[in-house]
């Protein structure tokens, strides 16, 4: 098999275009890789090809907007490798494994799906891989098929492909690969999953992504909350404050390398900026008076937050970098929970000075305020989703739910129905939100997520309680 040279490295996520066969097993270079041979896969002529071009009369996917779609059926064996070699994360038999358990997962928890797992199925060669035996899958009903394969390269690295079959057609449907250290191998896993939700769904993926919460414990009355980051799926947890000072409603900025959070320090409230890079951080701005809910504009370049001075409370924007805040608002009463829209032309905010909580937006300069909640009760914790269609929402009415509506303010519905639901925000392809949950009476809360049917509830496992979640963009 005549193997490219490759003119550069690319980026560890870069969809693979190397040499592969065709059906007769002549070995050939498509034409897409001929002009863009971006890195080489060593394996044996079954698996070398990793292209991402999908074949046109392929018709399988499913409809995100129907609660029912969890009964089409997807296989996920374990992903053979060559030859059972050593990296630093573990033989690629044993991360072939885990890798499968990791796609099965994460298409498990976006409601669409019912994997069956390699617990559940034969395991299957190397050479399987780009011919899949259909009929055992026909047999185990499944409707789609996940393989793949796991190499030790000669540089240290790994090489993953992953590819997806229509059963019923006999047809692949995608193929992408990957070449990452061993420590990332579950990030090379959700980009395979991202790769399988995309192509059936038609939406943008998101399992490559984190999320920062709060992580409380202690009790009532002297809970102890600090800062941790976590995969999307609660995996590769870690503390990032040490609980001396209390942390609160992180977020991260647009291009995931800070967060933003609010801090009490010897009482007073201070927002600071977190690197996720270095681990240092950055005070924005500190007051004696009431402070909450930093939030970045979509450009990374400022910051929304409340303050409260003389018992009116107003939305203020800042430079991220620090410097003189501006006011945006200045009317009687409480107005909080700035955010922006994607575009950041308007923000969405909660006030009062209806006499309840309602929702308003206005443009981000502070103009053309203007109310957008009109149902019973009261709506607070407003957050734009990132398509810009809809915004979140805590909805107070005996008891807390979390709800959505146009940004007109039309088009309102619940989706969960639980004691107390609240502090949405969005998965980055704005189908999925998630939150925190408190029992009633119950001292601890727990983060949980929901897609838009309101049908797919997930709990997601932190290793104390959890609080304020902010789920960041898809990861570079």
């Amino acid at each position: 098999m005549r193997i490219p040279n490759p003119s550069r490295t690319p980026s560890p996520f870069v969809p693979s275009e190397v040499e592969g066969r065709d059906r007769n097993g002549s070995a050939y270079v498509p034409r897409h890789a001929r002009d863009k041979r971006k890195w080489v896969l060593g394996l044996s002529a079954a698996i070398a090809a990793l292209l991402t071009t999908t074949p046109a009369h392929a018709q399988l996917a499913v409809d995100v907007d129907n609660a029912g779609n969890a009964d089409l059926v997807i296989a996920v064996p374990a992903l053979p490798t060559p030859q059972s070699e050593n990296t630093l994360a573990g033989t690629t038999e044993d991360l072939g494994n885990r890798i499968s358990d990791v796609i099965a997962s994460d298409l498990d928890r976006s409601g669409l799906f019912k994997p069956i797992g390699r617990n559940a199925v034969k395991r299957i060669t190397v050479d399987e891989v780009t011919a899949p035996t259909f009929p055992y899958w026909q047999g185990r009903s499944a409707a789609a098929l996940i393989q793949g394969f796991v190499k030790s390269n000669g540089d240290g690295k790994i090489t993953v492909g992953c590819y997806l079959y229509d059963v019923a057609l006999g047809s692949e449907l995608t193929r992408q690969g990957f070449v990452v250290e061993p420590a990332d191998w579950r990030r090379a896993a959700h980009k395979c999953a991202d790769s399988i939700y995309s192509r059936l769904s038609g939406e943008s993926p998101f399992f490559d992504s984190r999320i920062a919460y709060i992580a409380e414990t202690g009790p009532k009355g002297n809970r102890t909350k600090r800062l941790a980051i976590m995969d999307s799926d609660g995996a590769n947890h870690r503390f990032i404050t040490n609980g001396q000072s209390t942390a609160l409603t992180p977020r991260f900025s647009p291009d995931y390398k800070q967060i933003a959070y609010l801090s009490y320090v010897d009482g007073n409230p201070r927002i600071y900026v977190y690197d996720v890079g270095t681990g240092r951080q950055r005070l924005v701005t500190q007051s004696r008076n009431p402070t909450f809910a930093p939030r970045w504009s979509p450009d990374g370049r400022y910051l929304l937050y409340s303050m409260a001075i003389g018992g009116n409370t107003d939305i203020y924007k800042i430079p991220a970098e620090g410097g003189t805040p501006v006011r945006l608002t200045d009317g009687p009463g409480i107005d909080v929970g700035g955010s922006f829209s994607p575009d950041g032309s308007q923000i969405v905010f909660e006030s009062d000075r209806s006499g309840g909580q309602q929702l308003y937006v206005m443009n981000a300069d502070g103009s053309n305020q203007r109310r957008i909640s009109f149902g019973g009760g009261r709506y607070a914790t407003p957050e734009w989703s990132p398509r810009g269609d809809l915004i979140a929402f805590t909805k107070m009415q005996g008891n807390f739910r979390i709800g959505v509506m146009s940004p007109s303010g039309g088009g309102e519905r619940l989706l969960t129905n639980s004691w107390q639901d609240e502090a949405p925000t969005w998965a980055p392809n704005g189908r999925v939100i998630q939150f925190f949950r408190t029992g009633r009476g119950a001292v601890s809360s727990t983060v949980w997520q929901v897609d838009l049917t309101g049908a797919n509830e997930r709990r997601l496992p932190t290793p104390v309680d959890g609080s304020d979640p902010a789920w960041g963009p898809i990861l570079p």
